[in-house]
């Protein structure tokens, strides 16, 4: 905490923005309402967000005029500014290091509410750039998964190299330098009674941490964003925008969500370069790339191809990356994001097992509660992926002996499939993976021309396949599905489709 990395002093300055802005409307506020989720943390105040949602419109009313007083002084009320931190660990490497917790701040939510109206605003002033996937309106971690399988197959495909290297930025949101965060503001032409606005949300900012075995004292946060804040992730993305401007490329050669940053080309050479370049605009402005998590690895490589280096470093050279989530290999294929989205399905299992296995519940809410905790684990990202045969049996013998459990059916009681399937209101898995393919298939061809997803599915590489069979692939299987297609936007029945391409 509190630690800042070195950077260079800025020498230039930016001209602000002076303008008038309008006051807190009751529609902001009831929308800033709506987006709110129930059951969340209380902060030091103890006030819920479900005391204002029970008021109904005697809080939008009173809520819009404390706004529009905070917003005239620009001073937010004492209570707001004091948190509770607590460190959540990230489920790997050693428990007993502090680098591998996160921490997360218990908030007021009076104040949540206060950042969504200020985001609302500055979302629709400040314009992100395409490469940023992270918190961005119609944008999610499956258009920069899909992107990155497309391109990684299609170069599989034509027997050429690409080159990616994953960079990770050491405490990216706790390393911000707030000098920088007022710069990247004003340079995004973000009016300066919101700066100040946003300046005074993290002056004097006090919090304690939470541990289990108590909590200490009260000190002053004077570095980086507030975790768990409602507006941080779109100040971060400011900030990595205005960073970024001299160095990023276009989609899908440099990607980010949030933090989580790609850079990909034809050449080592090239992709060494650029990660060098992004080095050197980052730390010199207090942001620190990861020597020891930043990864590189190499599509359809050919023999000799080296590695990369960074400041005379080498970087680690890695077969498979996991991609937001999603296990990406330098192969092309996606046996091992099959485990783990087996692993994923069986961790999510054995979180409520205690429900699942109790013989006082019945079918059809277990049903309820797998489609909703586990069955949702093991289908993240997998309409990105073209699946085997053997690859979706895998997926369906774990499910099918994760409802044995939970039913208390075995294989001696000689129990058709289809039968406790039914009983727990649960589908074929291999079913909702095709269902799941083929809607965002629809998804990508409803888009305009220039997304991301269309610009890949319509990408041509020179280059020669090798002989033999056609490797497994997105782009194949949706060519097929496009044949289909009359009209183009309007696609086939499921099950019609489901019939005639069984593993598309």
């Amino acid at each position: 905490m509190n630690e800042e990395n070195e950077r260079e002093k800025r020498v230039e300055g930016v001209n602000s923005v002076e303008q008038e802005v309008d006051e807190i409307r009751k529609d902001e506020v009831r929308k800033a309402l709506k987006r709110m989720k129930s059951g969340k943390a209380v902060g030091p105040d103890d006030i819920p967000v479900e005391v204002w949602k029970c008021l109904g419109e005697a809080a939008v009313e009173f809520l819009a005029s404390l706004f529009n007083r905070v917003l005239e002084s620009e001073k937010m009320p004492e209570e707001w500014r004091r948190s509770v931190l607590v460190p959540i660990f990230k489920n790997k490497g050693d428990v007993q290091s502090c680098s591998n917790y996160r921490g997360v701040k218990l908030m007021s939510h009076t104040m949540k509410l206060w950042e969504r109206v200020v985001e609302a605003r500055l979302r629709k002033v400040v314009e992100i750039c395409e490469q940023q996937y992270g918190f961005m309106p119609r944008k999610s971690t499956t258009d920069a998964i899909l992107a990155l399988r497309i391109l990684m197959e299609k170069y599989r495909d034509g027997q050429r190299e690409l080159h990616c290297v994953f960079v990770d930025l050491e405490k990216a949101y706790d390393r911000v330098p707030r000098e920088e965060l007022w710069y990247c503001m004003r340079k995004s032409g973000v009016a300066e009674k919101y700066v100040r606005v946003v300046q005074d949300m993290y002056e004097r900012s006090r919090t304690v941490v939470r541990c289990a075995v108590g909590q200490t004292e009260e000190f002053n946060v004077e570095v980086g964003l507030h975790q768990g804040s409602a507006l941080s992730p779109f100040l971060f993305a400011i900030v990595m925008d205005q960073l970024s401007e001299e160095v990023r490329q276009e989609s899908p050669w440099t990607m980010m969500f949030a933090d989580d940053i790609v850079i990909c080309s034809e050449s080592r050479e090239q992709v060494e370069e650029n990660l060098e370049r992004w080095r050197f605009a980052l730390e010199r402005r207090g942001m620190k790339v990861s020597r020891s998590k930043t990864e590189y690895m190499c599509v359809n490589e050919r023999e000799g191809s080296g590695t990369v280096r960074l400041q005379g470093e080498e970087v680690k050279k890695v077969q498979e990356f996991k991609y937001l989530g999603s296990t990406v290999q330098s192969n092309g294929e996606c046996g091992k994001e099959v485990k783990k989205r087996v692993q994923a399905g069986w961790n999510g299992w054995r979180k409520v097992s205690g429900v699942l296995c109790d013989q006082k519940i019945s079918a059809r809410i277990k049903g309820k509660v797998y489609r909703t905790v586990v069955r949702a684990a093991m289908l993240y990202g997998l309409e990105t992926v073209s699946l085997r045969k053997r690859q979706e049996s895998e997926l369906e013998v774990a499910e099918l002996k994760m409802l044995r459990f939970s039913l208390g059916v075995t294989r001696l009681d000689r129990i058709r499939n289809e039968y406790f399937r039914g009983t727990a209101h649960v589908g074929r898995l291999g079913d909702k993976v095709r269902e799941a393919r083929l809607r965002w298939f629809g998804h990508v061809q409803r888009r305009e021309s220039e997304y991301i997803g269309r610009r890949m599915l319509d990408m041509e590489l020179p280059g020669r396949r090798q002989r033999g069979r056609p490797k497994r692939s997105y782009s194949f299987g949706n060519a097929l599905l496009k044949y289909f297609l009359v009209p183009e936007q309007s696609p086939i029945p499921f099950l019609l489709f489901s019939y005639a391409f069984p593993m598309l």
